[in-house]
């Protein structure tokens, strides 16, 4: 009799917490955590209305930054395409992975074969994974997504219909989490304007690390128009979330891949080279609409990816950290100090560049100071650059034309005092002692980061 007792109250209670205890069963089918990264193709510093530009319209990045957290002190690790997407998704330095530069053509660097990308950790917890757009990374064994399909394959090539024919890829398997990385080629050269050809030369605000030329004028306008452009896409891909419920259960990060292409920012360790926009919303966030001046990096996304997806590894080998535990904080201890590493754009553009911000200083380690600094063929094609040098100007703000392209093996600079960078004070007596400190940090984080340009030190 006890027995079956026993076995009639176990009956009863499992029927009561089916019936009256739906959250017991809930919790076994609970949502597929998503994630979806939007990169954009050369966005520079500030270039979006919620980081206070009073130009360029930005719809989607501001409603995102509303309902997620807005970085104002995020940076690539190098200013190129390639290299720096494979920093995004491995959260290496591209000096540890070997993906020095560009990928495609005669260029032809890859990430070495042992190195472990995000697709391939996501893969391996379960999830489906694609790119759409420029992902600009080799080798495809190392970044293994599910599903490639790139911009010309898109027929008219826009952000907007690249968006909607993700959303096949979306809806397509409602109980397998998905990770999908989004790639618009906008704003990059040549500028991508059609749908937004509102912008005129007296329309635009020359920052302070450009020249107020007229070629910088024109080609700043349709910037402008190729930004809007690029953010057209995130509206559409909110909106799809939300229609297809996934929108809270997907953490949504925006970044862009490196600066504004114009000489003096991107392939450039300078401020507008590398501090770009990020917007990381978090669907469980109590949270909304926090500003954080945490200095953090692209080499912090991989780990914040794994870290929201519960994938991450039980001994992780990254460079960066979890962004997590800081996107409800406006001021997060131990997050004031970040490094750099940029050696190549294109093959040809030999030039590696080593820096470390810590607080208010920036150094800049150029290891190859004896060369003249070289130009992304891109740039040096550009209005801009060409008008300085058919006119011979002597200066490209905020610093000379020869200051630009002959640079001392070492820079420091006061980023309170001198935001765009024009005072070197690597000679200044009176900063000896910040710039010996800032050194001995750049060696050491080098030779812990396994640098092969740390042998350097020791032959040179």
């Amino acid at each position: 009799m006890c027995c079956c007792v026993r076995f009639l109250v176990a009956i009863c209670v499992t029927v009561f917490v089916c019936v009256f205890c739906p959250k017991a069963q809930a919790a076994d089918k609970a949502p597929p955590r998503n994630v979806l990264l939007y990169v954009t193709d050369d966005q520079g510093t500030d270039d979006a209305g919620c980081y206070g530009h009073p130009v360029i319209k930005t719809p989607g990045l501001d409603m995102l930054a509303k309902e997620g957290t807005r970085f104002t002190r995020a940076y690539c690790t190098t200013s190129s395409c390639s290299a720096s997407r494979s920093v995004i998704l491995t959260g290496m330095h591209n000096h540890a992975t070997g993906h020095y530069g560009h990928m495609h053509r005669q260029h032809h660097f890859s990430a070495l074969d042992n190195v472990k990308s995000l697709p391939m950790l996501l893969k391996q917890a379960g999830y489906r994974t694609a790119v759409f757009g420029k992902h600009h990374v080799a080798p495809d064994t190392v970044f293994p997504f599910d599903l490639i399909v790139r911009g010309r394959e898109i027929k008219p090539r826009n952000p907007i219909n690249m968006a909607k024919r993700a959303e096949e890829f979306i809806t397509a398997d409602k109980r397998q989490p998905f990770f999908l990385m989004f790639c618009t080629s906008e704003p990059h050269r040549p500028f991508s304007r059609k749908g937004f050809e509102h912008y005129s030369a007296e329309d635009v605000i020359v920052p302070p690390y450009l020249p107020d030329t007229p070629e910088c004028r024109e080609e700043l306008a349709q910037y402008y128009a190729s930004t809007e452009r690029a953010d057209s896409g995130l509206v559409e891909l909110m909106k799809i979330l939300k229609a297809t419920g996934n929108w809270d259960n997907t953490l949504v990060v925006y970044v862009s891949d490196n600066g504004i292409p114009f000489p003096g920012a991107k392939t450039t360790v300078y401020e507008p080279g590398v501090r770009l926009p990020c917007v990381i919303r978090d669907p469980q966030a109590k949270r909304k609409g926090v500003v954080t001046d945490a200095m953090v990096t692209w080499a912090d996304l991989t780990p914040t990816i794994l870290d929201w997806t519960r994938a991450m590894p039980k001994t992780p080998w990254f460079h960066g950290r979890s962004l997590m535990p800081v996107l409800d904080q406006e001021h997060p201890e131990g997050w004031d100090e970040i490094y750099l590493s940029h050696t190549f754009h294109e093959i040809t553009t030999y030039y590696p560049m080593r820096a470390v911000r810590s607080g208010r200083y920036k150094c800049i380690l150029n290891v190859a100071h004896q060369l003249p600094y070289p130009f992304a063929s891109d740039l040096y094609a550009s209005k801009t650059w060409q008008g300085v040098l058919r006119r011979g100007d002597k200066t490209y703000s905020p610093r000379t034309v020869d200051a630009y392209v002959h640079r001392p093996r070492y820079e420091l600079y006061d980023l309170e005092t001198d935001p765009w960078e024009a005072h070197n004070l690597a000679s200044d007596p009176a900063h000896a002692k910040t710039l010996a400190t800032l050194q001995a940090k750049l060696k050491k984080w080098q030779k812990e980061t396994k640098d092969p340009w740390a042998v350097k030190y020791r032959y040179e």
